[in-house]
């Protein structure tokens, strides 16, 4: 099994593919936690929760874990220094997390190699999550996303997708 992450502040999303296939993907939400540590004692949980999961799953281990790499750099307008920093200093703290208490060394990922992996391609002037959760809701069936009340998606759902994409992109780099 592989385990993929897309690590956020806000909402992380997981995703376990097991022989190239999607077999469970979830999200933690963060958002109505203060700050990195209130954040990281729910993500703790959650996680211990998860190993215990995978733990009961006969005939299949844990083999790999991808996170998706952190931003590295200014995106016009999306995201201040204070708000990589954050970023950037939650994904190191929920890595090691998940080194701790699987055992294993997560790998890092970007987003667009993960996508390049996972065959999604965007193009020019398109937003790349959108471009995910359509690629994935016609091809994937299992993935399925709650809607508001406005016919949107719910904001989950993109971080599921990311992480379904960082999990297959894992499957594709460990058997290529």
């Amino acid at each position: 099994m592989i385990i993929g992450f897309d690590i956020s502040t806000s909402i992380t999303g997981v995703a376990i593919v097991s022989e190239g296939k999607l077999i469970h993907y979830d999200s933690v939400d963060l958002r109505k936690y203060k700050d990195v540590f209130e954040k990281t004692v729910v993500m703790k949980q959650y996680l211990l929760d998860l190993l215990e999961k995978c733990q009961l799953e006969k005939d299949k281990t844990v083999e790999h874990i991808y996170v998706e790499q952190s931003l590295h750099m200014f995106m016009g307008g999306k995201s201040s220094a204070k708000t990589l920093s954050t970023l950037t200093r939650f994904n190191g703290i929920v890595s090691w997390l998940i080194y701790e208490l699987f055992e294993i060394k997560p790998k890092f990922i970007g987003s667009t190699s993960a996508r390049k992996h996972a065959g999604i391609k965007v193009p020019r002037g398109k937003k790349a999550k959108q471009v995910v959760l359509v690629h994935l809701l016609e091809n994937e069936s299992s993935f399925k996303i709650e809607y508001t009340r406005f016919g949107n998606p719910k904001p989950e759902s993109y971080d599921q997708a990311d992480a379904i994409v960082i999990a297959k992109a894992g499957w594709q780099v460990e058997n290529i």
